[in-house]
């Protein structure tokens, strides 16, 4: 099938999306991508409605939450028509959008995660037929309902060899899909990724990140602050195990200086993916890194440091880093429509395989 798929993630940088060639299972051909910035008036708006998730028992009704899910259902349909446009293909070509949404809570503890945007208006608005709430289900069910991109990984990882790898994928979050000799594998959230450290960053200089890892290669790593953030009991527990993107503050780096801040809170993603490595069923030979984190010199080398594993972006097997997700979603949509399992007791923590989703058509 010919899918397309739509990624906004943790990290509110804007909307990825790719078209990719599959058969759900382990045949994938990469054929395009694009990323449309959010402008930062509509981060400012999800940053508001994050907080106002964040105090919400679950889910419901909210004029300001409301208002914004529907301008970003618009603003994914002109992504879409801007990127058939000019990859010269009309609606019918694609077999199917795979729309993640916009996370804004993500409570599986609570038994619920919110993403915003309607999948049957933006099926409507493009004329596709659309999958959207990949993690509801999942949720509803037990599970953590992330990660969800192991699926695509392991399609793949698959044409790499045996050696065991892992695939890190460092956005808001950081998630971990781990690869053994045996065939085994599993995936779990190891911690924030960009998300912290952004935040420090635009705090303190009112830039949106730290851009190379400038900041934190001139500052001085505080590691009591690193040992004191990792002693929490989330960071012990196996996988599979998720995060909500503002699940850890910035406390315990207040009366740091701006560089040295952003330097133990680099360390501090660096020492989560450390620690949740021993949670991984074999110590990989190669960590493959995707998102923005792989572009940050700074935490790249800390990670390297810090698993004593070779370390390189997606890039030097031949992928894209800043596609991965939205194929990801892409390829999930596939596997909806085939009634395939998108989630494994082993990636969410989920009872049994399941097929996760909601098929909207025009």
């Amino acid at each position: 099938m010919i899918a397309l798929g739509l990624m906004s993630g943790t990290s509110m940088d804007g909307i990825d999306i790719a078209l990719i060639d599959t058969d759900g299972v382990d045949a994938v051909r990469r054929i395009a991508f694009a990323t449309t910035p959010y402008d930062e008036g509509v981060r400012a708006r999800l940053r508001a409605a994050m907080a106002v998730a964040a105090m919400m028992a679950a889910p419901g009704p909210d004029a300001t939450i409301d208002a914004l899910a529907d301008e970003l259902t618009a603003l994914h349909a002109s992504v879409v028509e801007s990127f058939l446009s000019a990859q010269r293909l009309q609606p019918g070509a694609i077999d199917v959008v795979g729309f993640h949404g916009q996370t804004i809570a993500h409570r599986p503890e609570r038994g619920w995660t919110w993403q915003i945007g309607g999948g049957a208006e933006l099926a409507r608005r493009t004329g596709i037929t659309t999958v959207s709430e990949f993690r509801s289900a999942d949720v509803a069910a037990g599970g953590q309902g992330a990660p969800l991109a192991p699926a695509y990984h392991r399609a793949l990882v698959a044409a790499l060899g045996p050696e065991p790898v892992a695939v890190l994928n460092l956005g808001g979050v950081g998630n971990l899909t781990w690869f053994g000799h045996d065939g085994g594998w599993g995936s779990f959230d190891t911690g924030p990724g960009n998300a912290l450290i952004d935040d420090w960053v635009r705090a303190e200089t009112g830039r949106s990140h730290d851009a190379d890892g400038a900041l934190a290669a001139g500052g001085t790593v505080d590691e009591g602050v690193v040992a004191a953030m990792l002693d929490l009991p989330w960071f012990d527990a196996p996988g599979p195990k998720s995060l909500d993107r503002d699940a850890f503050s910035l406390g315990a780096v207040r009366g740091l200086g701006t560089t040295d801040g952003a330097a133990t809170l680099t360390a501090f993603t660096a020492a989560t993916v450390a620690h949740g490595l021993r949670h991984a069923g074999a110590l990989p030979v190669r960590l493959l890194v995707t998102g923005g984190g792989r572009l940050n010199p700074t935490l790249m080398a800390m990670l390297a440091a810090r698993t004593g594993v070779a370390v390189a972006p997606v890039e030097s097997v031949g992928w894209n880093g800043d596609a991965l997700e939205a194929e990801a979603f892409a390829y999930l949509a596939v596997r909806v429509l085939m009634g395939r399992p998108t989630s494994w007791p082993n990636t969410t923590g989920v009872a049994a395989p399941m097929t996760g989703g909601l098929i909207s058509h025009p």
